[in-house]
């Protein structure tokens, strides 16, 4: 009676294992937009602009389609660790070969190239035009007084912040002259707001594509020693297996470009016309851009 019981007890566990393993096959086989299974996709991404910008455009892009897409905003590092360890799917905003060169050592192996976007980004340090007399890097250190000996910068991760430590305060002879204050995205474009608007000298650590500078008249700092690094790459990046688990997605990003201008707008409409909704930035410029998800297809 025993064995009779142990018998029906083992092959109803073995029927329950199958059945869940049938519904994990299930889920994994709709992962890539082919089924009716898991269309969750989590896009990461860091306080930079083109970032906030074109992950909000992606979101709404792969929501039409059906998907189930969250944003988490975190810090650069975070990001990639969030990409290697799986928890994160999609980042739009990798800086290669030099910006984010350490976190692509750190993880390269456990990423995906998913496309390059854009190709013409740099880092810079810019000031108003209005101020007199410094023109480059080099004109720094004399003039360290005029900006309270402070270079306002972005978040502490930053591959910027990094660069702006480790090569343009040391090599322009700025370590005790100059400090960077390191602070966020959005409290740094808010000091350059309001020292512009006071007419005051502040010198900032910025980068090209930026909607700062079409609202702003500025004027990037001449960097003769190199230490900004040359133009970049903006790469789409995924965890490993994204482009297995989300065929059509990842052939989308494949073909996902946005000249200067398509950037400039979108950041426009999301920073300033629509600050703070996102989404009918996005809406207003698809619309203007009739063309652009026709490209993806």
């Amino acid at each position: 009676m025993f064995g009779s019981l142990k018998r029906g007890l083992a092959l109803a566990l073995t029927a329950t294992l199958a059945l869940a393993g049938a519904a994990a096959c299930g889920e994994s086989d709709g992962a890539g937009g082919s089924g009716s299974g898991d269309k969750k996709i989590t896009i990461g991404y860091m306080a930079w602009d083109e970032a906030i910008a074109a992950s909000h455009l992606w979101q709404e892009i792969l929501e039409q389609k059906g998907y189930q897409v969250q944003l988490k905003n975190l810090e650069a590092g975070l990001v990639y660790g969030g990409l290697a360890n799986g928890d994160i799917d999609l980042f739009l905003d990798g800086w290669l070969p030099q910006t984010h060169a350490s976190y692509l050592e750190k993880y390269g192996d456990k990423l995906e190239k998913l496309g390059v976007w854009y190709d013409n980004a740099s880092l810079s340090i810019a000031v108003p035009k209005y101020v007199e007399g410094v023109d480059s890097l080099a004109d720094l250190k004399a003039n360290a007084d005029t900006f309270g000996g402070e270079m306002i910068g972005i978040e502490p991760g930053a591959g910027l912040t990094k660069a702006t430590q480790e090569k343009v305060l040391p090599e322009y002879g700025l370590t005790g002259a100059m400090k960077l204050k390191t602070s966020s995205t959005p409290a740094m474009l808010a000091a350059l707001d309001g020292a512009i608007a006071d007419q005051k000298p502040i010198v900032v650590t910025l980068w090209h594509p930026h909607w700062a500078y079409a609202k702003y008249e500025l004027k990037d700092l001449t960097d003769d020693k190199g230490t900004l690094g040359t133009a970049e790459e903006i790469h789409s990046l995924g965890r490993q297996g994204f482009g297995a688990d989300f065929a059509e997605v990842a052939a989308m990003l494949k073909k996902f470009k946005l000249s200067d201008q398509q950037l400039a707008d979108l950041e426009d409409l999301m920073f300033n016309t629509h600050k703070g909704d996102e989404a009918k930035a996005v809406d207003e410029w698809l619309k203007a851009n009739p063309d652009f998800e026709k490209s993806l297809a």
